[in-house]
């Protein structure tokens, strides 16, 4: 090999080097820049099925759907506190499983560890219904014998991990647990007081059950409830009951001309104190528990589902004509509205869910076995991702954020 020639093949490997090391520095640190018409690179959407074990897991960047098997169809999704993990409780089959989108967050980007996959942690209980995840942990209500079952999110991948069971004398009931920020619960209880399965009163527990405040108010029924750390708000036949972490609780009225109607269901925000209460006899109200005040939102009896954004500064409001309506959870004021989907009979026995982001809002299609992604800047941009046969619920995991190491 001539002198020129060897020159000129160490200048050519030299030159490689360069742009292959330029390359591999702009695809590992340089982020993507962020459109906002596209759904976040590490956000997921995991969708059960009624009638078999199937899951999908949606990649609304992509549009990639994965299939995974749970251990039984129809299953309830949740999504835990850090976002990572899927809840995925099978209330008949008295299971509670994890599921991991294998997406750990650091702030300001996201680590991709290892592929998603089920978890070793396991709940088994009666009748597990209710579930919350605060403070590292998560948790069920079990209905079939009125105890908690508590796990944490660092044993979800921990072999033969369980969860552990909370006794705190309850009768079993249809019943409901918040976490406060200081790592105590407020719990339901039943005494009988009214006929039915809902329970009348909540009290304060720690970790082993042991009762620290004891209930002062009695109610007619409570169903639904949200905490924010500080208070836990339930729905109450007798008025929203407020419950603080340190045992003090209150009623607030129901707005005028509420009749026997109640809120059902307690939905927690992004904003300390303010929750929303929605009842399909009535419409979607948000609740200040420190003033004590009940402001509407949407007043309507034609609802069939309501649901804040994960970021908590949105509520959607969908209606059985298939007509959409975004609110700012701030002001209260209506952002956009149109219809999104085909018109649902109330009798329908399954109905479409509807989970947000913040940028997208995500509807289930039962009969033709479709997830429809909606844009929530300008609802008449749609797309149609097929899904199982039948899906069931959905819940969005993973993090809305497209930022990596």
């Amino acid at each position: 090999m001539n002198k020129l020639y060897s020159f000129k093949y160490v200048l050519f490997l030299l030159l490689t080097l360069s742009i292959f090391s330029c390359d591999d520095h702009d695809h590992d640190h340089d982020p993507e820049p962020d459109d906002a018409s596209v759904e976040y690179r590490y956000l997921r959407v995991l969708i059960s099925d009624e009638t078999s074990s199937s899951l999908s897991l949606v990649a609304p960047f992509s549009g990639e759907v994965t299939s995974f098997e749970a251990r039984f169809p129809k299953s309830a999704l949740y999504t835990t506190e850090s976002g990572r993990y899927a809840g995925i409780i099978h209330r008949e089959n008295n299971l509670t499983e994890f599921f991991d989108t294998g997406f750990e967050s650091h702030g300001d980007h996201i680590d991709v560890k290892g592929t998603p996959k089920f978890g070793s942690l396991l709940g088994e209980s009666l009748l597990p219904t209710h579930f919350k995840s605060k403070v590292g942990e998560v948790l069920t209500f079990n209905d079939g014998d009125g105890t908690l079952s508590v796990g944490y999110e660092s044993d979800i991948h921990t072999v033969g991990a369980k969860m552990a069971t909370i006794d705190a004398g309850l009768l079993k009931h249809h019943g409901a647990m918040a976490t406060f920020s200081n790592g105590t619960y407020a719990v339901t209880e039943k005494d009988n007081s009214i006929a039915g399965v809902l329970p009348e009163r909540v009290k304060i527990i720690d970790r082993t059950g042991k009762t620290l405040h004891t209930s002062s108010i009695a109610t007619q029924g409570i169903h639904g409830n949200a905490t924010d750390g500080t208070y836990a708000v339930f729905g109450s036949a007798s008025g929203i009951l407020v419950v603080e972490n340190n045992g003090e609780q209150k009623l607030i009225d129901h707005p005028s001309g509420f009749g026997s109607a109640w809120f059902g269901s307690i939905l927690e925000t992004a904003y300390k104190g303010k929750f929303i209460g929605y009842t399909a006899a009535k419409g979607v109200y948000s609740i200040d528990v420190t003033n004590g005040t009940v402001s509407p939102i949407f007043e309507n009896t034609g609802i069939m589902q309501c649901k804040v954004s994960r970021n908590g500064s949105k509520i959607g409001v969908l209606l059985h004509t298939g007509d959409f309506k975004l609110f700012d959870l701030n002001t209260l004021s209506l952002l956009r509205e149109g219809n999104i989907i085909q018109a649902t009979e109330t009798t329908s026995t399954q109905k479409p869910q509807m989970e947000l982001s913040e940028r997208f809002a995500y509807f289930t299609q039962p009969q033709s076995g479709e997830l429809i992604q909606v844009l929530l800047s300008d609802l008449t941009k749609k797309e149609t991702i097929k899904v199982s046969s039948t899906p069931y619920r959905l819940a969005l995991i993973g993090h809305e954020s497209s930022a990596s190491h």
